[in-house]
């Protein structure tokens, strides 16, 4: 066994949090779905836990849901969506309850839900998709590939040193670059650490401006845009939530932002390298099959990334802010 601190969730506290709160249950559905019969004929349980509700994460789970229809055959699966609203307590409480519910399988949609999941079962097969790094969230000292454990996947972790190149490629006057991210998800301090590796090698300074919550982001983006000639914000779910408030800011200052993923890019910066959340999801669906009908063991399947990267831009962001994007680029639809 891999050596491992799964990090601490507080489950007493968490049962007690009422499950209304934490979004309703969801059946599969229709859309996209196959005829395709499983070869057994039993209902497979599964139960997803999204952090919170965010068009990437939506799409993950949508891949998801369909790929298991297309694989198990509609008939043969049965869903229990619930959203943890973007609170821990409320995604340790949904997990539990999948376990009390005997499910045969858990999908943890995004960081915080694979922690949880983690915490609440070892014998439970546990796929996460929308995780950026399963080492760090895990903490997992002797990486391979595989956890080793109940838990394997799908990342959302586009290539860094390709997003400071497109840093710049798009802001080559840039002298400092601030690094804005939520302190409290350890997959966007990696990520920063990533970036600021790349920078260094290039000579670029930079400063990280970090949050500790949505509350904080007004004053935090106030501070980088006066310190910065642009700004790096990673996949980090609070910063997702909170993308106007952050454009709101960048844009009369100015300041152009590069993205980690899509739906920050389309909601305040100039330009991402995108990968397509449906397509994790929808693989990790496939895995679920793999795992529940084929039997291959959890424990030894690798975490796979997305097939492929897409430089993607904000047509309206760089226009006002007068950037020149590349014809290898492609325009986020409005």
């Amino acid at each position: 066994m891999k050596a491992r601190k799964i990090l601490a969730v507080s489950l007493t506290a968490a049962m007690t949090l009422a499950l209304a709160a934490c979004g309703g249950s969801s059946s599969s559905s229709d859309k996209g779905a196959s005829s395709k019969e499983s070869s057994s004929d039993k209902v497979y349980k599964i139960g997803i836990c999204q952090q919170l509700e965010h068009a990437a994460l939506d799409e993950a789970t949508k891949g998801f849901e369909e790929a298991c229809e297309e694989k198990f055959g509609k008939d043969n699966v049965k869903f229990d969506l619930q959203n943890g609203q973007g609170e821990q307590a409320n995604c340790a409480t949904i997990v539990n309850n999948f376990v009390a519910d005997n499910d045969d399988l858990i999908l943890a949609n995004a960081t915080t839900a694979l922690q949880c999941a983690a915490a609440a079962t070892s014998t439970i097969p546990i796929l996460g998709t929308s995780v950026t790094d399963y080492a760090t969230a895990l903490d997992i000292s002797d990486w391979t590939g595989a956890t080793g454990m109940n838990i394997s996947g799908t990342c959302d972790l586009a290539p860094i040193d390709e997003q400071e190149a497109m840093l710049k490629e798009l802001v080559p006057d840039a002298k400092t670059v601030g690094i804005l991210y939520c302190s409290a998800e350890p997959n966007s301090a990696y990520q920063a650490k990533k970036f600021e590796e790349a920078l260094d090698k290039d000579g670029i300074k930079y400063k990280e401006y970090t949050a500790a919550d949505s509350n904080e982001i007004q004053s935090v983006v106030t501070s980088a845009v006066d310190d910065c000639d642009a700004i790096y914000i990673p996949t980090d779910n609070t910063m997702a939530a909170n993308t106007e408030i952050i454009n709101n800011i960048c844009l009369p200052a100015k300041i152009p932002v590069i993205a980690g993923e899509q739906g920050i890019c389309s909601g305040c910066g100039i330009a991402t390298l995108s990968i397509s959340y449906y397509d994790i999801g929808y693989r990790a669906g496939e895995m679920a099959y793999e795992i529940l009908v084929e039997g291959k063991d959890i424990s030894t399947m690798e975490i796979e990334s997305a097939p492929k990267v897409t430089k993607m831009y904000n047509k309206t962001i760089c226009d006002e802010l007068g950037i020149t994007v590349p014809d290898d680029y492609e325009a986020i639809e409005e």
